[in-house]
């Protein structure tokens, strides 16, 4: 199963993100998944949002993000990299360019959020791009029609309070093969409370082909050698 790590592009400044994925990759990690911050992040938590809110000030201009993602993509060639970006930001990078960026950089799987409708998502994907779709844990009948229609990796809610289990669906290993017997035949990557090895041993047995690891490494950045020891820990659960 694939460990994946989130990095803030461009917190606290190009190149402090640039050396922090460096500490990923040496610590095992699969997959960076890298965002473009965003202006308006209003479905993020208080803590990602403040950090793009802090890169912003730093570095107004798409295009260093940009090059730093093609930098780093360049430099760890073995390290798969998935694209967070909210839809305003698309917008003001320009659709055929944010494309025409991805398709350059072999960037093919994007996490694409903040949707007024799906004429971008629909160009994206008519360009090339595979886009990913949220499935709760709940397991709402329209997230589940929309991950057997998509042409990305389903994210999956891994945990949810116990009162907002679905009966049906009591496990986060019920819930993926149940998609798994109505034909999602491609990656499934578990998020939202992912915080300790356990949680990620979790997900694995569950039969899920990754997880997403957020807030436990990167409030880490700061302390490469614990960074690196800490995704060590998530991987040797495999």
């Amino acid at each position: 199963m694939k460990l994946i790590c989130y990095l803030s592009n461009g917190y606290p400044s190009i190149e402090d993100s640039a050396r922090v994925a460096g500490f990923y990759v040496q610590g095992g990690c699969d997959i960076i998944e890298v965002d473009l911050p965003s202006r308006n992040p209003y479905l993020e938590s208080e803590y990602i949002a403040g950090r793009m809110t802090q890169a912003l000030q730093a570095c107004d201009n798409y295009e260093a993000y940009m090059g730093n993602i093609s930098s780093l993509k360049r430099k760890f060639q073995q390290t798969k990299f998935i694209i967070l970006t909210y839809e305003n930001t698309v917008k003001e990078i320009g659709t055929d360019r944010f494309i025409q960026f991805c398709v350059k950089n072999d960037l093919q799987d994007i996490i694409f959020v903040g949707l007024e409708n799906d004429e971008i998502k629909n160009r994206l994907i008519n360009g090339g791009l595979r886009v990913s779709c949220y499935v709760r844990q709940k397991m709402d009948a329209a997230e589940i029609s929309s991950a057997v229609r998509s042409n990305g990796f389903v994210y999956l809610q891994a945990k949810v309070p116990e009162d907002q289990v679905n009966p049906d669906f009591p496990t986060i290993k019920n819930c993926i093969e149940y998609l798994r017997k109505i034909g999602v035949d491609r990656e499934i990557y578990c998020g939202v409370g992912i915080y300790t090895p356990e949680d990620f041993k979790m997900v694995m047995d569950a039969g899920a082909d990754g997880a997403f690891v957020g807030s436990t490494v990167l409030k880490l950045y700061d302390q490469p050698e614990k960074l690196k020891e800490t995704v060590r820990k998530f991987k040797i659960q495999r």
